[in-house]
């Protein structure tokens, strides 16, 4: 991929691109091609194929999905499976249409089953049932890794597909509602501290809303008092956290140094041939809580509501793939949880 090379980073604003944008521009790439949603609607085939005829992109970072928290995606599931799969749709296709010398579609491993073995092999997709809460965006992203398979089987395209772990980083979303778990916690337990404190001044800013006894409510309608924070499910479950700009590392490095033909095992029945990116290291939620509570300094505690789905048990990413291929992660979670934390003071 040369310095010159006219790139295509669709979703530059979210978490995974605009990791992707800062790493590009950060090792030299000058012919970086972004689209604002108002600008660009994805879900649109034929704004899609204007783009695509008038740019001429030689790479494409996919990195546009509509994606939310296990509350978001088990009450939107129409939105989450029709939004992805036509996102994906058009951009795969008229990649191929136009000739992308190479395209990488970011996925999760969500689209693993739930009960699947530890870690996750690349070769355990579509051994089982997934996780009923998000699976209806996890056979979207399943569709595209086999639209990516399949463009390349028949058409003889080098479209790749990376499956990061969970994510999280700079413009990572803190919505109450529709965030991850990592940034959510970090974002009630913030909220928990300044109540704690009496600091209203602080909550007025981080939740814009003006009034006291509203501002009570909305703290107690998520579960903060002054003395706890409540926690969805049993906090068992286990989970592996990236730091987005290891995974943004980890893209362009892919894209960089790895062929689809290199991911092929099996030239006779080829399958699987998507890419883990994780850290190989997992942690429970409570423990996760009680991290984030350290790096805060909140002196509350927590309340599990067991009446709240816990999702996947565990889902640690067997890794060793790209790492044979050449790359690992170098952001450990502590330090990763300081940096968004310090980063959500900034920006909140």
């Amino acid at each position: 991929m040369d310095l010159n090379a006219k790139i295509f980073v669709a979703g530059h604003n979210g978490l995974v691109g605009s990791a992707i944008l800062k790493t590009l521009n950060r090792e030299g790439y000058l012919n970086i091609v972004v689209r604002n949603r108002a600008d660009l609607n994805l879900m649109d085939y034929n704004a899609v194929a204007d783009f695509f005829e008038k740019e001429q992109p030689e790479f494409v970072f996919l990195a546009a999905a509509k994606v939310g928290g296990i509350l978001d995606n088990n009450i939107r599931r129409g939105a989450f499976i029709y939004e992805n799969l036509m996102i994906q749709n058009h951009v795969i296709h008229l990649s191929h249409i136009h000739k992308v010398k190479k395209l990488l579609f970011l996925g999760s491993t969500c689209i693993y089953p739930k009960d699947c073995q530890q870690p996750i092999k690349e070769e355990y997709l579509l051994t089982g049932p997934l996780e009923y809460t998000n699976e209806p965006y996890a056979i979207a992203k399943i569709a595209g890794i086999k639209l990516c398979e399949s463009y390349n089987i028949q058409y003889d395209t080098n479209f790749l597909s990376v499956m990061p772990t969970n994510l999280y980083g700079p413009n990572d979303n803190f919505d109450l509602e529709r965030s991850h778990v990592l940034p959510a916690l970090i974002r009630k337990i913030h909220l928990a501290k300044l109540y704690q404190e009496s600091n209203f001044n602080g909550l007025i800013a981080d939740l814009r809303i003006p009034d006291i006894d509203e501002i009570h409510s909305v703290l107690s309608n998520y579960g903060i008092t002054k003395t706890s924070v409540e926690i969805w499910g049993s906090g068992k479950p286990m989970r592996e956290f990236l730091w987005s700009e290891d995974m943004a590392a980890a893209c362009v490095f892919v894209m960089k140094e790895v062929n689809f033909k290199a991911c092929v095992s099996n030239s006779k029945d080829i399958r699987n041939t998507h890419i883990n990116i994780g850290t190989g290291e997992d942690i429970s939620i409570e423990n996760m809580a009680q991290l984030i509570k350290s790096v805060i300094g909140y002196k509350g505690n927590f309340t599990f509501n067991l009446s709240k789905p816990d999702g996947t048990f565990r889902k640690l990413t067997d890794c060793s793939k790209i790492n044979t291929l050449g790359w690992k992660h170098t952001v450990n979670l502590q330090d990763g949880v300081k940096r968004l934390y310090d980063w959500y003071l900034q920006n909140k």
